[in-house]
């Protein structure tokens, strides 16, 4: 490792001569050097530190976009052995309070466009800090908890001198949960440093390149693959708060922004804006994400002049294929010996075999959950979550909770996720508590809601719904009473809704979910019951009819995802 920890690497950065006074972190037209940016950790640091519990690291959760004060809270723990949780600000009610008594968080910070999320739980929070210091016109004033510049006012940059350990847990990063409670992926600081390599060597990186982090800063994609190679070799990043495929490319140019990280469909929002004839003309070399289909992969290379790099990953880091091999369509690399899929009782699927059109001809027998047989790898556990990690790690294996196929020639193929988890726009989240919501309509007598692969990238939500006798389903008035929960937020909204009039159910009468999956809208699966599809900005739900679904299946086509349309 390039330091004993997290703590040590960011004074080495201060310190150290030839990168102090090198650009750390460009937001907007301020610029902070490696000097500078420690410096303002050290604040961080002394704050976190006198809050901290007598008897234990102190958590903090962060409920901000993509601004410079998310990573002063990251230095600032790392400085002080604490640890930030970071909070999914498209998370409602008491899933987002779930979130923070899940993580024992002592303290949130936050903006204040954001305190409206916080306002319903304002009495069961631990102390909350809010930043203005980069609110924008119009973002309402702080009225829940503290400023956060009066807080850090009593304290300097003076170094405390603690030294955390490359053990001691820096980040909890939420990825795909249970019914129970969302799961925090444990992240020590030992993680960011060997990831933070890692991805610098797998993007040839330097001092000199300069990271674009759009994505958001609470997913494992921003942070370990946009700033942790930026920590590790003394290079920079630029800030976007989120993600817009209209600015993306004049921020590239204005921050001289070398690499990129993504995850879910950026790739395809950045083609499908109007090209121009100079859009090579960008100091971007390499991009690096997962979940790109072929087709946009190769156009946003050629339109953009940027070398991808779309690899398979997860925030728990379980499972690594070789795409070294020779590329193979639709293939996300050759699985080595310890890269199996298997049956849930650990027994392999058989081998996947392809019609004259490379379609998966024997989806039922081949597709099962991906396992990495040789353990855990960098995977460190889930926090407070005993039951999952005893689940992820059965039989002293890793257990993806992906699902895959494997050819002859171990090329290895995902196939989507397990019906319980949904990703949508590269942010993974559980089925069950849109299933819990949608179950309270007053029309609803059962719900059952599960991921169906997207068209270019990831999943869409499903709802497959039995009414009670002699209900019909209103498309404008379910549409509107789903815009209603404000515990559904936009991403967690069905795309889809099947009106299910025979289910398919075990013996004790639950749904089979894995049936469902396979079924999607496919109005040849679906046993004839009403299908219904809503777009992202649509009013309501409409029947999603013969033409509707020639139209999906075509861009399943132009987008080479078509055997999702199959399994």
């Amino acid at each position: 490792m390039p330091a004993a920890d997290a703590a040590a690497l960011l004074r080495r950065n201060a310190s150290d001569p030839s990168i102090a006074d090198r650009p750390a972190v460009r937001f907007g037209d301020r610029i902070w050097t490696h000097g500078e940016y420690v410096a303002e950790c050290m604040r961080w640091a002394n704050l976190f530190l006198d809050r901290k519990p007598a008897d234990d690291a102190l958590h903090v959760a962060v409920l901000l976009d993509n601004t410079p004060d998310y990573l002063f809270a990251l230095g600032g723990a790392a400085l002080s052995g604490s640890a930030i949780v970071g909070l999914n600000h498209t998370r409602r009610g008491e899933h987002l309070l779930r979130d923070l008594t899940h993580t024992h968080c002592g303290l949130v910070i936050t903006e204040p466009r954001h305190q409206h999320l916080l306002e319903a739980a304002a009495a069961d929070l631990p102390e909350v800090l809010v930043t203005a210091r980069d609110a924008e016109r119009g973002d309402p004033p702080v009225v829940l908890g503290k400023d956060l510049d009066e807080a850090l006012a009593g304290f300097d940059a003076s170094d405390a001198g603690i030294e955390p350990g490359p053990d001691t847990l820096m980040c909890l990063i939420f990825t795909s949960g249970t019914s129970d409670a969302p799961k925090a992926v444990i992240a020590s600081q030992r993680r960011f440093l060997v990831t933070g390599t890692r991805m610098g060597i797998i993007m040839e990186l330097g001092p000199d390149d300069t990271g674009y982090i759009c994505m958001p800063l609470f997913h494992s994609n921003a942070l370990m693959v946009g700033w942790a190679p930026s920590i590790v070799l003394g290079a920079s990043v630029g800030l976007a708060r989120r993600f817009s495929a209209s600015r993306w490319l004049a921020d590239v140019r204005r921050y001289g922004s070398t690499y990129f990280n993504y995850t879910g469909k950026p790739l395809a929002y950045l083609l499908s804006t109007p090209e121009k004839p100079d859009d090579a003309d960008n100091p971007m070399r390499v991009a690096f994400g997962n979940e790109g289909s072929p087709e946009i992969v190769d156009g946003f290379a050629r339109r953009y002049g940027v070398d991808v790099i779309d690899a398979y990953g997860a925030t728990e880091g379980g499972v690594a294929v070789n795409r070294a091999a020779e590329a193979r369509p639709g293939a996300l690399g050759t699985a080595p010996d310890n890269v199996k899929v298997v049956d849930e009782d650990g027994n392999p699927m058989a081998v996947a075999e392809f019609d004259a059109q490379g379609r998966l001809t024997n989806a039922e027998a081949a597709v099962g959950e991906m396992v990495n047989t040789d353990g855990a790898g960098p995977f460190e556990g889930y926090y407070n979550n005993d039951e999952a990690n005893a689940k992820t790690l059965r039989f002293g294996w890793y257990w993806t909770g992906d699902l895959a196929y494997i050819d002859a020639d171990r090329y290895i193929y995902f196939a989507g996720r397990n019906a319980d988890w949904i990703r949508v726009d590269g942010e993974n989240f559980p089925a069950a508590p849109i299933e819990k919501t949608v179950s309270q309509h007053p029309d609803v007598v059962q719900a059952a809601v599960y991921g169906v692969p997207d068209d270019q990238a990831g999943d869409q939500v499903m709802a497959g719904l039995v009414l009670r006798e002699g209900a019909e389903l209103d498309p404008a008035a379910f549409a509107q009473w789903i815009d209603d929960q404000t515990d559904i937020g936009p991403k967690w909204r069905p795309r889809y809704v099947r009106v299910m009039r025979n289910p398919p159910t075990t013996g004790t009468n639950k749904i089979v979910k894995r049936t469902l999956v396979h079924q999607k809208w496919r109005r040849d699966l679906v046993d004839g019951d009403p299908v219904f599809v809503r777009g992202r900005d649509d009013p309501e739900y409409r029947s999603f009819d013969e033409a509707e679904e020639q139209a999906l299946h075509a861009s399943f086509v132009k987008y080479q995802r078509e055997r999702f349309w199959d399994l």
